[in-house]
């Protein structure tokens, strides 16, 4: 094995080179997929407060119908932690990357299905009913996404330096809600 000198004038194996760039692939990863994530999670909150109320719930009380579009946006806040403990299980089992991945496609699905949910007027009940239902696998991915990245990226990082690579993941859901 040879050695390498980094910038820093510190001298690694391949080896531990090979890690390195493993940790820094893993908390890029945590910092995209949790922007995508949240990116996704935060335009929901702005479609329910500008239109959802008068597409997906019945005319009459402009106030019921904001109130309703609202309550589907706090439905997905309820999943999160049911899909950070469902996730987890699978990632331990399957493993972080894979789940990872499952995790963003299910996000993109559930926020591309809602972008082509039919209206009130087309489907009646069926369009708040099927809202709830994206929204909840939006929560879903959204507190596994959290708690995966944060997971591998630690699962990753060098010795002493867990915290910092982990940070990565909640770095990106700060870039996404800003």
């Amino acid at each position: 094995m040879g050695k390498t000198i980094t910038n820093t004038g510190v001298s690694i194996d391949s080896e531990q080179e090979r890690k390195l760039k493993r940790a820094k692939k893993a908390a890029l990863a945590g910092f995209l997929g949790g922007a995508l994530e949240y990116y996704d999670f935060f335009i929901y909150a702005t479609a329910a407060s500008l239109v959802f109320s008068k597409i997906f719930f019945p005319t009459g009380d402009a106030t019921i119908a904001m109130l309703a579009s609202f309550a589907t946006f706090g439905v997905a806040y309820i999943a999160r932690p049911f899909g950070a403990v469902f996730f987890g299980h699978l990632g331990d089992k399957l493993g972080r990357k894979a789940t990872l991945v499952m995790t963003l496609v299910l996000m993109g699905s559930a926020t591309f299905l809602i972008g082509v949910l039919p209206d009130f007027r087309t489907v009646g009940y069926w369009a708040p009913a099927l809202l709830v239902v994206l929204r909840l696998m939006q929560g879903l991915s959204a507190g596994a996404e959290t708690a995966g990245a944060s997971a591998l990226s630690t699962e990753e990082a060098p010795e002493g330096r867990r915290g910092f690579f982990a940070s990565f993941a909640m770095s990106g859901i700060s870039l996404a809600s800003s």
